[in-house]
């Protein structure tokens, strides 16, 4: 189960500071040509950054305590803020009539779930 735990976690890191590296390397204007980055127009750029600085620092959040054994219990708390961003994603994405990338949110929101409630309850690192 830890080993499941650490390969849910990696991917979900990985993911998010890959998301969160592009949002803040790339202007607003060319996230919103790129595929699925529709949602952009309904946020200022200064709002796409700080959506793009929570994704890192969920992703740091999700490795760091555990490899360092510094504050563990921020892995958990990291995915449940994580998991908050998808719940956020998804409205936008309903609203928008964009299913697809609302689905995304939800497999997203299923891994992050699951890393909290691993690192909250069976698996706790001690």
């Amino acid at each position: 189960m830890n080993l499941i735990l650490w390969i849910v976690t990696v991917v979900l890191s990985t993911a998010f500071w890959a998301s969160g590296i592009i949002k803040l390397s790339m202007s607003k204007d060319r996230i919103e040509t790129s595929p699925g980055g529709g949602w952009v127009e309904d946020f200022s750029a200064n709002s796409v950054t700080g959506i793009g600085v929570l994704e890192i620092l969920a992703g740091v959040g999700l490795i760091v305590p555990a490899v360092l054994d510094v504050a563990p219990v921020l892995v958990p708390l990291a995915a449940v803020g994580l998991g908050l961003m998808m719940i956020g994603a998804m409205i936008t994405h309903l609203r928008r009539d964009e299913a697809k990338q609302a689905a995304v949110n939800v497999a997203y929101l299923a891994l992050a779930a699951f890393v909290a409630w691993g690192r909250f309850g069976p698996e706790q690192f001690t």
